[in-house]
């Protein structure tokens, strides 16, 4: 099932099931909440709602950036891990769906199988937005863009060059080069492509995207270099082969000599720092890492305060 198939209005499960119009209705509603949220003034818009906020990987900046998001509004958070509802094990996802659309508001999900969270926003009658599958991460990417919009101004006509892995930021990079007009260049090893999928519906998007094997390359006159750890929770096995096919895409000093003067330097977080980028690079002052960190917050709190009636 794509998640195009699930009530697109209703869930955020990628960028593209909406349209360039709605993401940046988002996105304008975040960036007028950042200021009001920052000086405690933003208004109790949800007063006692309640968004399940369902886990079966660790976070910092999810599971905080959610549950301070829904406090904000005026409603409360929930956290419950899989080890607690067993969701396509102990119960199927129809049925924890149906129950969690009972007993809540909304449900936000960082999980593994990105079909079975396109299976619980079709079953669920509340909102479901996809804190992270290993297929996608939206959210992050929608916190990214205003990152982006406010060092630079504007996304439109910019290049955003991923340097790393064609993992699932890659692939959520590549939605939203669909409705942004930016072009999105991956610079990856060989063998770790994006998913097919994606790349063949950008492709047929007319989206302005290019995968390359050299990152030198890649960076010369970028606007924004994007990095993300080499392997993820998941892949710790294959850890030693990674450090060692991910080498040379390192974010140093050297490799960024060839981008914009102006460019800015983003890392999803968390960093394994010396690995894939340098500390030079992480605490530079091209780096905007803690500030992308902090709009988690404003962009997540924005699309519940859009999806939660």
């Amino acid at each position: 099932m794509n998640s195009a198939q699930t009530n697109a209005r209703k869930d955020f499960v990628a960028i593209d099931d909406y349209s360039l119009e709605e993401l940046r209705t988002i996105l304008e509603l975040a960036r007028k909440q950042k200021p009001l949220a920052r000086e405690h003034r933003l208004p109790a818009s949800h007063p006692g709602r309640v968004l399940a906020c369902v886990f079966a990987k660790p976070s910092l900046r999810t599971r905080i950036s959610f549950e301070v998001a829904m406090g904000q509004l005026g409603g409360r958070s929930l956290f419950v891990t899989d080890k607690e509802i067993g969701m396509g094990k102990r119960e199927s996802v129809h049925d924890v769906a149906k129950v969690l659309s009972r007993l809540v508001d909304g449900i936000m999900i960082r999980w593994f199988d990105h079909d079975e969270v396109v299976q619980l926003a079709s079953h669920a009658t509340v909102p479901v937005v996809n804190g992270l599958t290993d297929l996608n991460h939206p959210c992050q990417v929608m916190a990214d863009i205003m990152t982006i919009e406010e060092h630079l101004g504007s996304i439109d006509g910019k290049t955003v060059v991923m340097v790393g892995d064609g993992n699932n930021l890659a692939n959520s990079w590549l939605n939203a080069s669909i409705r942004f007009p930016f072009n999105f260049i991956l610079a990856c090893p060989e063998g770790y492509t994006p998913d097919e999928g994606i790349l063949r519906k950008a492709e047929a998007a007319g989206a302005s995207f290019m995968i390359t094997h050299d990152p030198t390359e890649a960076v010369q006159g970028a606007h924004v270099i994007y990095s993300d750890a080499f392997y993820s929770m998941g892949q710790e096995a294959e850890a030693q082969q990674r450090r060692r096919d991910f080498a040379p895409f390192r974010i140093t000093t050297e490799l960024l000599a060839g981008a914009d003067p102006e460019h800015i330097v983003l890392h999803c977080l968390p960093a394994h720092r010396g690995e894939e980028i340098t500390d030079e690079v992480m605490d530079g002052p091209h780096s905007v890492v803690f500030d992308e960190a902090e709009n988690r917050l404003h962009a997540q709190r924005a699309i519940l305060a859009t999806l939660i009636k």
